[in-house]
């Protein structure tokens, strides 16, 4: 690899792991809130990336992008959940899918206080330390995790199953309508990869990025 491509990797993986990870829990913890034991049973409400990596989605994937010098994202392996086991399973589908793309944002905002406090800490006590071995980096990686976590939640949100957005559309339609949405899920992913591959997916993603980008700036 390139010393440039090296030194994006050093400063990337950990927050894309991060966030691929909690994204994943955080369904799976929601969804064991609201009565489905299913993701707890399989081991996966577990921050330990081992358990989650795809490796496609985690290892193979983000170092095309970062190769081709595109914005890196990533995805784990999906977190099992069975919405018979909720109340509502349509109510609890919803709420459990939209746990993800909270969780991204929550994961932006956190980085953008920390980097905040790492900048004005050592502005404040080592003048100039900003530049330093240590602090250098640990700004690069606060601002991939700010990228990656508002791409990932922008991403995610896309209104087509079994992306997370897709999930949530469903449990708000009316019966009827989301019985027959729901059943475009088979498919739904090969939708994703055109609309991602033809760029139509850019008219809804980037937006939405920006709008959620200026929502946690704003802390």
């Amino acid at each position: 690899m390139e010393p440039n491509i090296l030194s994006k990797l050093a400063v990337s993986v950990v927050p894309l792991l991060i966030a691929i990870v909690f994204h994943e829990v955080s369904h799976g913890f929601v969804a064991n809130r609201l009565g489905d034991p299913t993701a707890k049973f399989t081991g996966r409400l577990t921050l330990n990336p081992l358990a989650h990596i795809d490796p496609m989605g985690t290892v193979i994937l983000p170092l095309m992008l970062l190769a081709l010098d595109l914005p890196v994202f990533g995805y784990a392996k999906p977190v099992p959940i069975n919405p018979m086991n909720f109340k509502n399973p349509r109510k609890g589908m919803a709420i459990s899918a939209a746990a993800g793309p909270v969780t991204n944002i929550l994961l932006a905002i956190f980085s953008i206080l920390f980097f905040k406090i790492i900048f004005m800490s050592s502005a404040v006590v080592l003048p100039g330390a900003i530049n330093a071995p240590i602090l250098q980096p640990l700004t690069l990686m606060m601002i991939y995790s700010i990228r990656i976590n508002v791409f990932l939640a922008a991403l995610n949100l896309i209104p087509i199953p079994p992306l997370d957005g897709g999930r949530v559309f469903v449990g708000i339609l009316p019966h009827k309508q989301a019985v027959s949405y729901s059943k475009i899920e088979p498919y739904g992913i090969f939708i994703v990869y055109g609309l991602l591959f033809t760029g139509i997916a850019g008219y809804f993603v980037f937006p939405l990025e920006k709008l959620i980008l200026s929502l946690v700036q704003l802390f």
